[in-house]
């Protein structure tokens, strides 16, 4: 369904976009080439709203004295604007997506966002969110509820289909608080990470630096590697290498590696240790290869350490910032860090718990803050589930890489269902999703889409976690309810 918009409806449309990047460049403290960096973001956008937003800009005048006086012309109109556009909910998507990344743009062209900034991007999420309050999904609130019935401790959900955008929260930011966990929030990613990390190789095999059937060796001969070992099967998990926090065996049994989260105790005393990522990829493979290299798939966080390791010799820069030349940049995700051995999560964020015994008496501690080199690049980054959101459907919709790169990292090995970074799974009622989840001490987050990129679920979870990972069976049940309400008509039954 499309719509035709009044010159009014253009002029508020063109007010509140370019307002909201005017406005943001505003509080940034640098009006000129941040707010040219938003405003190229706009027009990307398609339909008729990329028609609008592209046609005339010049004529957009927002000369407020201040920063207070803009937003009170820009906030109403974002409210608006996307309550208008809901005769077409599709379009209504696309101009709140549209207008995210051009904020995001406008605030990364300035780098870590100062608290004026910050602040006025949540009131810019805010308005957005306000123009589509009314535009209930009981079906998916009512899921998130039964998720934390369950016993997770909160949880939020943003869903992008042909419905537009809808975002719900429930349960608590804390324990012993009063308030929902943030739509907004930043969350430690855990293994969603391993998705960037293969987009920045696969970039790099684009620019022509990186052979995806190349022997690793040839790019880190100081590990001497099995010289079978592909870069393909680092990313698709089919290397051999042991798993260095920890390897669970068919029959049972685990091989322990570094205190990670399944020590417990441990764990937790050793939460703040910064571990280099040379030594977790010298410790797993002190240990026996579980098979030969390209004969069978076994989920192992060494696998992207040596792919990080991988960027760093071969660009001669950290990870980080080649993340955020070839991925981060380029979509303005200004909410995601990759924070390598840093302690902090930005504001705002729900906490994250792990609970241990000691002297026969469980023991909860708020593990919110913590130093994730014991992951490194096999989950340690943080983002918000609008930015996930805008990367899965950037990267599935031929965004970020090319075509044919795009085929490789979404083909999937036969055991498991994984590509390249991605898993390829069915959802009820046919079709298939592209996919990374992933939970660390207390944080999880969920990342779905549908193969063109047009429908996508994000979702953030803070819970407490154990060594026994109690809420393993929670978490998993939480996934199977929500993809089947939004990909596969609701083929699910109720959360146990």
């Amino acid at each position: 369904m499309t719509i035709t918009l009044t010159d009014r409806e253009k002029s508020v449309l063109r007010t509140a976009a370019y307002g909201a990047v005017s406005l943001m460049a505003a509080a940034a403290g640098s009006p000129g080439k941040a707010a040219a960096q938003g405003s190229l973001s706009l027009t990307t956008a398609t339909g008729p709203v990329g028609h609008v937003l592209a046609g005339k800009t010049k004529d957009i005048r927002l000369d407020g004295t201040s920063v207070a006086e803009l937003a009170d012309r820009v906030l109403p109109a974002l409210t608006e604007a996307v309550s208008l556009l809901r005769r077409a909910p599709e379009e209504a998507g696309d101009f709140r997506r549209t207008v995210s990344v051009a904020v995001d743009a406008a605030a990364a062209h300035r780098g870590e966002p100062g608290p004026a900034a910050a602040e006025m991007a949540r009131k810019i999420n805010e308005a957005l969110d306000a123009g589509t309050a009314d535009r209930e999904r009981p079906e998916l609130q009512k899921i998130i509820q039964e998720i934390v019935d369950s016993g997770l401790t909160g949880v939020t959900l943003r869903v992008n289909d042909e419905r537009g955008e809808w975002v719900g929260a429930a349960g608590l930011s804390e324990l012993g608080g009063d308030t929902p966990p943030p739509v907004d929030g930043h969350i430690r990613i855990g293994s969603n990470t391993k998705t960037f990390t293969a987009v920045v190789v696969l970039k790099l095999v684009a620019e022509g630096t990186v052979g995806l059937d190349a022997p690793v060796a040839g790019y880190l001969p100081e590990f001497d590697l099995d010289r079978r070992i592909t870069v393909r099967m680092l990313l698709q998990h089919t290397s051999g290498i042991f798993n260095f926090t920890g390897e669970y065996y068919d029959d049972g049994t685990f091989a322990p590696g570094i205190p990670a989260t399944p020590a417990g105790k441990e764990w937790v005393d050793n939460r703040f240790h910064t571990y280099r990522p040379e030594e977790l990829v010298r410790l797993a493979l002190s240990k026996p290869a579980r098979f030969e290299p390209g004969t069978d798939w076994s989920y192992a966080n060494t696998n992207y350490v040596l792919a990080r390791l991988l960027i760093e010799k071969v660009t001669g820069r950290p990870v980080a910032e080649e993340m955020q030349r070839l991925v981060l940049g380029p979509l303005g995700l200004s909410g995601t860090v990759q924070p390598s051995s840093a302690t902090d999560i930005p504001e705002p964020h729900a906490h994250a718990y792990y609970r241990y015994e000691e002297d026969g008496r469980p023991q909860t501690v708020d593990v919110t803050r913590h130093n994730p080199s014991w992951i490194s690049s096999g989950g340690d980054m943080i983002s918000t589930s609008r930015d996930l959101a805008t990367f899965i459907s950037a990267l599935a919709g031929g965004r970020l890489l090319p075509a044919d790169l795009l085929a490789e990292m979404c083909t999937p090995e036969s055991k498991a269902g994984y590509g390249l970074g991605v898993f390829v799974q069915p959802v009820p009622g046919g079709g298939t999703v592209i996919t990374h989840n992933g939970g660390m001490a207390g944080h999880a987050a969920l990342m779905y889409s549908t193969p063109d990129g047009g429908t996508t679920l994000t979702a953030t979870l803070n819970y407490v976690d154990d060594a026994a990972m109690s809420m393993g069976a929670a978490f998993q049940e939480a996934t199977q309810r929500l993809v089947a309400e939004v990909f596969g008509n609701g083929q699910a039954g109720p959360a146990r």
